[in-house]
């Protein structure tokens, strides 16, 4: 059974909905992610996941107005033809092989639906196709950020030949360091700025955008990267940019 994901700490519309397919690769399962504003007519839904029957019903309740794909994987596409049909939503990725009645994304558009306010980034690396979706207020500053697997709750993320580089990742990691960098004050602490949290594809919710991408920098993990690509008999194509 899908179930509601312990996640405290969320932004205000935010739930998480855990997918029941853990495994070495999916940890304790795909993170699904409804967002709903007060009064929204619509969800959106960000990875659907996997087809499992009892999950996207939890999913469709009270309607979906949007889904959104960060990447291609299978245990965040497989459900994608099904709930689109249990929703009549459209669905929009990066790749359009993934959409259905909707027009592809792109990188820096601003979209709203459920009563929300995101921004696409595009952040290839772990894939071709990966994206992160920034969640704002309506003062426009970042509030969260759902990165897919381009950053896991919980150990890093791998970078497979042909389709993952690790140029990109490392350009995507630090693209998703600038998030947060004009966070609003936090109320209870007028001269500090509000964390903008990491809402990631699979395992826990990190505190912060920046405390989630600095373990893994181009100095401290060029080397362990390409033994990890060299025991999968192949060298890395070009030099990682520094």
């Amino acid at each position: 059974m899908a179930e509601i994901a312990e996640a405290p700490a969320l932004p205000d519309g935010v739930a998480l909905v855990r997918a029941p397919n853990p495994g070495p690769m999916t940890l304790d399962g795909t993170n699904s992610w409804v967002l709903r504003a007060p009064g929204a007519r619509g969800s959106v839904v960000i990875d659907p996941g996997p087809a499992d029957a009892a999950h996207l019903d939890r999913l469709a309740e009270g309607g979906v107005e949007l889904v959104l794909v960060t990447h291609r994987h299978p245990d965040h596409t497989d459900a994608v033809d099904a709930f689109a049909d249990l929703t009549g939503a459209p669905v929009r990725a990066i790749d359009a092989v993934w959409c259905r009645g909707g027009a592809p994304l792109a990188d820096g558009e601003r979209v709203a639906a459920g009563g929300m306010r995101l921004e696409v980034l595009a952040t290839p690396g772990h894939t071709s196709d990966s994206m992160c979706v920034v969640l704002r207020d309506r003062a426009d500053a970042a509030v969260a950020v759902f990165t897919g697997d381009t950053v896991l709750g919980r150990g890093t993320s791998i970078i497979a030949h042909p389709d993952g580089a690790l140029g990109p990742y490392l350009d995507s990691l630090h693209r998703l360091l600038s998030i947060g960098a004009g966070a609003a004050p936090d109320a209870d602490a007028p001269d500090a700025t509000r964390p903008v949290l990491t809402l990631p594809g699979h395992g826990p919710v990190l505190p912060t955008s920046r405390a989630s991408a600095t373990p893994i920098s181009p100095t401290a993990r060029n080397g362990s990267t390409r033994c990890a690509v060299r025991s999968r008999g192949s060298e890395p194509t070009r030099a990682p940019k520094q």
